[in-house]
Parts: C-alpha cells; sequence; structure tokens
C-alpha cells in the first residue's frame, strides 16, 4: 500500500531531521494558540496552509538531501549549492507561515 510508504516516510524525516521537530514543535504550540484564541473557518485554512507548506518543503529537502548524498557520497560543489538552495526553500516556506501566523493571530492577541 502507498499510504504505508508515505507514512515510512514520514517518520524517516522525523527520525532524521532535527529542523522536522522544530517544525513539528511549532505545529504543535500553533494549534494550542489557535485552539484557544478560537480561530474561525478561513483563519485555520490559512495556518493549515501554511503548516503544510512547511511540512512540505521540509519532505523535499530530506528527500533531495538523501538522493544527493547517494548520488555524490564525497562532497561536490555543485551538490553543495543545490542541498543549500534546497534548504533555503525551507527558509522562505517557514518566514511565509511565521508572518501568516502573525498576521492572523496578533490582533487576538491586541484585544
Amino acid at each position: 500500500m502507498s499510504i504505508k510508504y508515505a507514512i515510512n516516510g514520514i517518520f524517516i524525516m522525523l527520525k532524521s531531521q532535527h529542523n522536522a521537530w522544530i517544525h513539528a514543535l511549532a505545529t504543535f504550540i500553533v494549534c494550542v494558540i489557535g485552539l484557544y484564541l478560537g480561530l474561525s473557518r478561513s483563519e485555520w485554512c490559512w495556518i493549515v496552509l501554511a503548516m503544510m507548506a512547511v511540512w512540505t518543503a521540509e519532505a523535499f529537502n530530506t528527500a533531495f538531501e538523501f538522493l544527493a548524498d547517494a548520488v555524490s557520497p564525497n562532497y561536490h560543489p555543485l551538490i553543495g549549492k543545490a542541498k543549500d538552495v534546497a534548504a533555503g526553500a525551507v527558509l522562505l516556506s517557514a518566514i511565509g507561515s511565521v508572518i501568516i501566523g502573525l498576521i492572523i493571530i496578533v490582533p487576538y492577541l491586541m484585544d
């Protein structure tokens, strides 16, 4: 079953990537805050989309790193650049997610 492999992939990402645990902690904290503040359906949609963007970027980055290491176990400058770009994509999605979270959550905290 393909879902079995997909779930296994998520566990591999969590086991092998320190940043995935940071994303998991951030996801948990945002969900708790969102439940406490009583976010609307549309606000939850934005929050879930933002979290999904970060998790998806992290998953692609992890897969890319595994493939790059398999193709070039020794350091290669182009592989290093490619890994940096993939990590940059995760950072960009995380920054965007933080901005979305702040846009939604800060007004609740100001009231």
